[in-house]
């Protein structure tokens, strides 16, 4: 399988995991470690520096994983920008997962106030990644923007509906020149696989792990999931027809 190639960086795994809603910080370690994942989401507000032990970081050291700051809760550019140069500050990357939505209600994320901060941040020399609406003609503002990747939504955060964007889905994937990762809504490992046999670049997951009744071995089978769409991908899928086309001789043995 490729490498995926995203902010100067390369990805051997093309699932990425986010951090919320487990039981625990020990059993999110364990499902991420299970995943596979090589970046993983974390919101500014849950990183405590003063208590370590409490420390969502602290069960997220390891080798393979990048941690990717998230600007979920900000309402606008402005404190999007604000808040992304703390996470730099604070965690020393200056990589950011910009979000804004501003309704509480149903997440969805803010177009104009996005395309406004990721241009800001492009220019200030961050790897924006930001999360929108499947919406096409953003998408390519947001390349144009300076933007590292776009991060279209398959279905509302955490509503675990699968891929109910998927024409529009299909058109940013085919017009975007830069990695294009599905992200909120994923419920199941076979929307995942999915989004990458469609060509997706790669998968954000957090809510069909956290909440699963095993979430380690949900990590597991998203982790397959992935593996699986990205090689039918590579492989080329058949094109679907119109009629029956038998895969072997139906009669012509007969005139044998």
């Amino acid at each position: 399988m490729q490498m995926l190639k995203l902010g100067g960086k390369e990805f051997k795994s093309r699932l990425f995991t986010g951090t919320g809603k487990f039981r625990s910080n020990i059993e999110m370690e364990e499902a991420i470690e299970a995943s596979g994942s090589e970046l993983v989401t974390v919101a500014l507000k849950r990183v405590d520096m003063h208590k370590s032990s409490d420390d969502i970081l602290a069960h997220l050291k390891h080798p393979r994983i990048n941690i990717l700051p998230n600007t979920s809760g900000v309402r606008n550019a402005k404190e999007a920008v604000f808040a992304s140069q703390l996470a730099r500050e604070a965690l020393e990357t200056n990589w950011i997962k910009l979000e804004i939505h501003p309704d509480p209600k149903y997440l969805m994320p803010d177009p104009i106030e996005s395309l406004k901060a990721a241009e800001e941040l492009a220019k200030l020399g961050f790897i924006v990644l930001p999360y929108v609406h499947a919406d096409p003609v953003l998408c390519k503002r947001l390349e144009e923007a300076g933007a590292s990747a776009v991060m279209p939504l398959g279905s509302p955060i955490g509503s675990n509906k699968g891929l109910k964007t998927i024409d529009f889905l299909e058109i940013i994937i085919e017009q975007c020149n830069i990695p294009v990762v599905v992200d909120a809504g994923i419920g199941a490992p076979s929307d995942a696989a999915k989004a990458m046999e469609l060509g997706a670049d790669a998968v954000l997951v957090n809510t069909a792990i956290a909440v699963s009744e095993n979430p380690g071995l949900m990590a597991v089978a998203f982790k397959m999931a992935v593996e699986a769409g990205r090689m039918a991908f590579e492989a080329k899928l058949a094109k679907p027809a119109q009629h029956a086309n038998a895969s072997s001789p139906l009669t012509a043995f007969l005139d044998e």
